[in-house]
């Protein structure tokens, strides 16, 4: 089977199984493990794709959580929100210079996931608990990070060509 053809199968039957399982069992927002699947292959795919994906993901949900902390300890007026949005959004640009995280998109991902998380569950940065939606979205970028994986390895099962037997 041609690589296009493979990935289509993987991708394919795996995007049920994940919006399947985060429908049900593993309550994660199902958009954000489809971001973080993407940025796997994105950033290159294998297993550094997965670490330098993984890494810059979870480096913009740091900085948006921070920069969402700092929102919360405002009155949250527009301009606040603004500045703190545009002083996050300058960090991930100097923390892309760090060759781990230096695809940038990657990071702004884990940004974008982690306030869209925030507000898609209506919980604040500073929920404490297993609500928190920092701790959501982390797990949603891990997830759609070992989709991206496991759907290049299924692929690539699926392109290689049976073995001729001997005997």
């Amino acid at each position: 089977m041609k690589k296009t053809e493979a990935l289509t199968v993987s991708i394919g039957v795996l995007a049920v199984v994940d919006t399947y399982v985060t429908a049900t069992v593993f309550p994660v927002p199902v958009w954000v493990t489809f971001i973080a699947w993407a940025s796997f292959f994105v950033v290159g795919g294998g297993p550094r794709g997965f670490v330098q994906s993984v890494a810059s993901n979870l480096t913009g949900l740091v900085i948006a959580s921070l920069a969402l902390l700092a929102i919360s300890s405002t009155r949250g007026t527009p301009m606040a929100a603004a500045i703190c949005v545009g002083l996050g959004s300058a960090a991930m640009v100097q923390v892309s210079k760090l060759k781990l995280l230096n695809v940038l998109p990657a990071v702004v991902w884990g940004f974008a996931s982690t306030v869209g998380t925030t507000v898609a569950t209506g919980k604040a940065i500073t929920t404490v608990g297993i609500d928190n939606p920092a701790l959501i979205a982390a797990a949603a970028l891990i997830t759609g990070a070992v989709f991206g994986i496991v759907s290049e390895a299924l692929g690539e099962a699926l392109c290689q060509k049976p073995q001729p037997q001997l005997g």
